[in-house]
């Protein structure tokens, strides 16, 4: 329960995390969106004034004749131009429907002033609450006090015969740029809650996924702490129960003392055989055993643990032969103790699960740049459902947790972790009651040198001498 509210806890955390992050990144490409497109239509409109206010300044500049005086030609150009001074101030002007038509009606306005700054004359929209005073800088905004804004651009004027007229100036208004960013606001607003929302049920689903193998791995941790105290319990239970029985005998005999120390010591060595398991383990997930990579010959490793297992296997009444399919060397490069551990792992597990008259064959032979090595059994097999877990630390086939064939249980985790380490796989296929093969495969190295092979033929004298004997079980 505990761990379900860490677990929740920790979930919960990151998908605020993350979410609170995505925010802010959201939000500020929202601000940068928002801004990029209001820069961009002032750009437009910038562009937009200096066109109409461009061909009217030319058009208008060649009438001029007299500086501060609009001639009647002017009229003709912008119909609906009014004086300054006169009753059409007072009233609203129709926009220009002749020059200004072509460019979104109803939204600018021409203003003329002479060279003292006075206002001479307006036409297109009138304009009650602008300034009639001449600002001469080139670009303006103005705001009408109602809450409308207005920009404009102002040129000078020449008379035809160069001299100084006065002042023209041309404006729009921005209503309909400002309602196209609010728009754009809305949007913002009102998308950037959506997208959190959404992000926020996304953060918490990807939480998960990124949690379960946390998760998966930690309820793993806990399996292996409880396996491994069942396993050191086992013999320590029975070193304490033995212990606790010689104290409870006043005088014992020499046979005795002996059987009882002979006890002590099994459970001892079961003790040491599964500490050193549970290291090598570790250091081969870890990679953290030194590299002792060299050229070792297959057919020499396989040909040695067949006549080192014979006796085993007669005594189990199993037949155990080897099968070369492949006479040449074929030669990987590996550590060659690792390697021995692995395949005597197999034929091990291969004889104790095999019944009286079984039969063991180890398969030799090689698939493009691969070497293999099967290990067939005819045993007791296993089950489709538990083949993806007999390389779990402790996994016993049909959870057998008897000891009558010893072994730690770790033997299929370590070969699965020496294979890893060779970047090899190990494979197997079964069926119950039928038997199973175990299949290695090794990339292959090239072709040894003699001095390799007899110094692989001395460390099998060694081992033969030693009489190395590892107790593995699936």
């Amino acid at each position: 329960m505990n761990q379900n509210k860490l677990f929740n806890r920790t979930r919960t955390r990151l998908a605020l995390w993350y979410a609170g992050v995505m925010g802010l990144i959201l939000s500020l490409s929202g601000f940068g969106v928002y801004e990029a497109i209001a820069h961009a239509h002032w750009v437009a409109v910038d562009r937009e004034l200096e066109s109409v206010a461009g061909t009217l300044h030319d058009s208008i500049e060649l009438k001029l004749k007299q500086p501060g005086r609009l001639e009647p030609v002017v009229e003709q150009l912008l119909p609906n131009l009014c004086l300054a001074g006169g009753n059409c101030m007072k009233e609203q002007l129709s926009p220009d429907r002749h020059i200004l038509s072509a460019v979104n009606q109803g939204n600018y306005y021409i203003r003329f002033f002479d060279t003292s700054g006075q206002l001479i004359a307006i036409a297109g929209v009138h304009l009650q609450g602008l300034p009639q005073v001449l600002n001469k800088e080139r670009w303006q905004t103005l705001n009408d006090g109602k809450g409308n804004v207005y920009h404009q651009i102002s040129l000078s004027l020449h008379t035809q015969d160069n001299r100084d007229w006065g002042y023209f100036q041309v404006g729009r208004s921005l209503k309909d740029f400002n309602d196209y960013l609010n728009n754009v606001k809305w949007i913002l607003k009102l998308g950037l809650p959506t997208i959190l929302i959404l992000v926020g049920v996304s953060s918490w689903w990807l939480a998960l996924l990124a949690m379960q193998p946390i998760y998966q791995s930690y309820k793993q941790i806990q399996q292996f702490t409880a396996d491994a105290a069942h396993e050191l319990r086992t013999p320590l239970a029975a070193t304490q129960a033995t212990v606790e029985s010689v104290r409870s005998v006043p005088q014992l005999d020499e046979k005795e003392v002996q059987d009882i120390l002979d006890t002590i010591g099994r459970q001892n060595r079961r003790l040491i055989q599964l500490v050193a398991d549970l290291l090598l383990l570790a250091r081969l997930e870890q990679q953290a055993l030194p590299r002792r990579h060299q050229m070792s010959c297959l057919n020499d490793l396989v040909s040695d643990l067949v006549e080192e297992f014979a006796a085993l296997a007669l005594s189990k009444s199993v037949t155990l032969t080897s099968l070369l399919r492949i006479h040449n060397p074929l030669n990987v490069i590996g550590d060659e103790e690792q390697l021995y551990r692995l395949v005597s792992n197999l034929i091990i597990n291969a004889i104790q699960y095999s019944p009286a008259g079984g039969q063991v064959t180890v398969v030799l032979d090689r698939s493009e740049h691969q070497a293999l090595i099967h290990i067939q059994d005819t045993g007791i097999g296993i089950a489709l459902s538990e083949q993806t877990q007999i390389f779990d630390r402790f996994y016993r086939v049909n959870s057998d947790r008897s000891r009558h064939t010893g072994g730690s249980g770790l033997g299929l985790a370590i070969a699965q972790a020496i294979m890893h380490a060779h970047q090899g796989s190990l494979q197997v296929q079964s069926e119950l009651g039928k038997g199973s093969t175990f299949t290695i495969r090794l990339p292959l190295g090239v072709t040894s040198p003699e001095s390799d092979r007899s110094r692989f033929q001395f460390k099998r004298l060694y081992r033969h001498l030693s009489k190395k004997k590892f107790g593995f079980k699936r």
